[in-house]
């Protein structure tokens, strides 16, 4: 089928309002909605806020009586009523908008969704065209995809590092590595993703904030890895004008440490999360993350240092990495690296990483790519 590239432009103009509703609909989808009736937009809407109107919805609502016979541009596929949803089916108020066409960019791989709510507008006499700009509206909503059908957080690692591939000089000075627009990408990051994570050794080192500053945005859900219960009862992770809570993440704290993190006078909540030792006595990160997907957390940013890097790659925890790669040198065997560990012996089990991506953001290098764990099985 041939494209006609206003189709094109218009569900790209439906994947840019998605994105205005980052950090703010998890653990929906990000979704736009344009309407366009004789080649023109006559309205359009994104998804806000988690429990508020849908995209589809709101446009529906703008446009009025003029959505009769207008075509509906959307990036995921309009839901449909199932047990436990908290809002109306899309579905019903698209086929009661009389509308002539909707163009989905993907379908919506929720099990209780997965093609019906195509299924429900194709019998109702609504023609669907399907798979437009289907690769950037999958990629936009890779935390959705995940956390649908797997009810477990959606894990990236983000480091910076040097040219060399270092991310802290062989003293430990890590700040800062990348730029200035470099440091706006992490709290962008921050905004889009759910929750932080750091090991209990980045606290102790840089006493973070773990806070969005740099641009406008909700705080993530900060989590400390500390399994022996170091963290320092100063730490500024408690003080925070935030809403957002602190969770630490323990499996072997002293009940007269956990007593007294309680007992401060806190802005912020703080939460301590007790989880099973794995063997080599650390926190168990399979249980965790086990634990963030039954709190609803879709979605999970690292920014830990090469230990917890080490770790979640170890435990195939990892989904995909951004590294932010800053022009200097700093040479030294000693200096760290981004992945710690013992790491893999042999070439031939090293893990791939797909669908790489690469661009410049002013001096800096920024390399995303998806981890592929599968690449090293069997070998």
């Amino acid at each position: 089928m041939q494209i006609n590239m206003n189709i094109e432009n218009f569900m790209r103009r439906a994947i840019e309002l998605a994105e205005l509703g980052s950090g703010y609909v998890n653990p929906n989808p990000l979704v736009g909605a344009v309407l366009v009736k004789e080649g023109k937009i006559i309205a359009e809407a994104y998804h806000e806020r988690f429990g508020e109107p849908h995209a589809e919805a709101l446009a529906l609502q703008r446009a009025g009586k003029a959505a009769t016979d207008a075509d509906l541009y959307v990036n995921w596929e309009p839901c449909i009523s199932y047990p436990g949803k908290r809002t109306p089916a899309c579905v019903d108020q698209i086929i009661s908008s009389g509308i002539r066409r909707i163009i989905v960019a993907t379908s919506d791989p929720t099990p209780e969704v997965n093609g019906k709510g195509i299924q429900h507008l194709r019998k109702a006499g609504i023609e669907v065209i399907g798979g437009i700009l289907e690769n950037e509206a999958k990629r936009l909503n890779e935390i959705r995809a995940k956390f649908a059908v797997t009810g477990r957080p959606f894990v990236l690692l983000k480091m910076a590092m040097t040219a060399d591939g270092k991310i802290a000089t062989r003293t430990g000075d890590s700040q800062w590595v990348s730029s200035g627009e470099s440091l706006k990408l992490a709290h962008r990051l921050r905004v889009r993703y759910a929750a932080v994570l750091v090991g209990i050794g980045t606290v102790l080192h840089d006493d973070p904030q773990l806070t969005v500053r740099k641009v406008k945005g909700r705080d993530p859900i900060r989590i400390v890895l500390d399994s022996k219960g170091q963290i320092p009862l100063s730490a500024r992770l408690f003080y925070l004008e935030s809403q957002a809570p602190t969770i630490i993440a323990t499996c072997c704290m002293s009940s007269e440490k956990a007593e007294q993190i309680k007992k401060l006078k806190t802005k912020t909540p703080i939460e301590i999360w007790r989880l099973p030792e794995d063997s080599a006595g650390h926190v168990d990160l399979n249980a965790l993350v086990n634990g963030l997907g039954e709190r609803q957390i879709d979605s999970l940013l690292v920014e830990g240092g090469s230990g917890i890097a080490a770790a979640f790659l170890q435990q195939r925890l990892l989904d995909k990495l951004t590294f932010i790669i800053a022009p200097k040198l700093l040479g030294g065997e000693s200096a760290p690296t981004p992945i710690g560990g013992q790491g893999i012996a042999s070439m031939a089990k090293a893990i791939s990483l797909k669908e790489p991506a690469v661009r410049m953001l002013g001096n800096d290098v920024v390399y995303e790519a998806a981890v592929d764990y599968a690449s090293s099985e069997g070998q």
